[in-house]
This record gives structure tokens, C-alpha cells and sequence, in this order.
């Protein structure tokens, strides 16, 4: 099965995703994000999933490309652009989307910040956990 997480950036939200699908996923797994655009990816993601220990650093800001497509099994989008503005699929692909906001435009002080960045993240733990479990039963 080789899952792909798609938004506007590939700096929050999927990264995000793509850490905790490689974390929680097994050998029968492959994961991947990617952005309509690549913005490069967020400190402050990083630092959240460290803090959960996953290490997410090494992971890339790339941009969607065909062969991504071609090699997807299943494409859920994180976010209302990267879902408005989401190629036509090929046939193979079941897509799903998750309207997730998007934690890189919270405001305020620093601490109110990152406790948007750590409830996005526990979000998408619990979203990736329950889409993991249906698909398993799909393989």
C-alpha cells in the first residue's frame, strides 16, 4: 500500500502526517507527502514531533509529480487548497480529505503557538491511526 499525503506547502500538516504514518505504519507501508507547491518544511513541526519522538527532520518538502500519482494507492488531502486544487486522479486511487487548519498561521505568543502546532499534531495522530486500521483491512 503506498499512502500519499497531499497539501498546499508539504510543510505542516503533511509532514505531520508522513511522520506518524511511518511511526505507526508497518513493512506493508509505504508513505510519501507531498505539496501542490513545496514551501519547505516547518520548524516548528519538527520540534512538535520530536517532542512525541518522531523524528521528521529528514523527511523532504517536495512538490507532487506524476510519478507520486502513478504509484499512489490511496491520496488523502490535509487541506481545503491542496483538495480544491488536486490533479485529476488516476482510476487506482481512493482519495479521502481531512479539512485540517493549518497551525503555520496561528498567532500570539510563542507558547500559544506551539499548543496549536501540538493539537494539530495529536489530530492527525488520531486521524492517521483510525485511517491505518481501515486500511489495513483493505489489503
Amino acid at each position: 500500500m503506498n499512502l500519499l499525503f497531499l497539501c498546499t506547502g508539504n510543510s505542516c500538516r503533511s509532514q505531520i502526517a508522513e511522520g506518524w504514518a511511518r511511526q505507526l505504519g508497518g513493512d506493508w507501508l509505504q508513505v510519501q507527502s507531498a505539496g501542490i507547491e513545496a514551501h519547505g518544511k516547518n520548524p516548528r513541526a519538527i520540534t512538535v514531533m520530536q517532542e512525541a519522538g518522531v523524528d521528521i527532520s529528514n523527511q523532504e518538502s517536495t512538490k507532487l509529480t506524476e510519478e507520486m500519482l502513478a504509484t499512489a494507492d490511496y491520496l488523502v488531502t490535509v487541506c481545503g487548497h491542496a483538495d480544491e486544487h488536486c490533479p485529476v486522479l488516476p482510476t487506482h486511487i481512493q482519495k479521502e480529505h481531512w479539512p485540517l487548519s493549518d497551525p503555520a498561521k496561528a498567532t500570539g505568543t510563542e507558547d500559544e503557538i506551539m499548543a496549536v502546532f501540538r493539537a494539530s499534531r495529536d489530530d492527525i495522530k488520531l486521524r492517521v491511526t483510525n485511517l491505518l486500521e481501515r486500511l489495513k483491512t483493505q489489503r
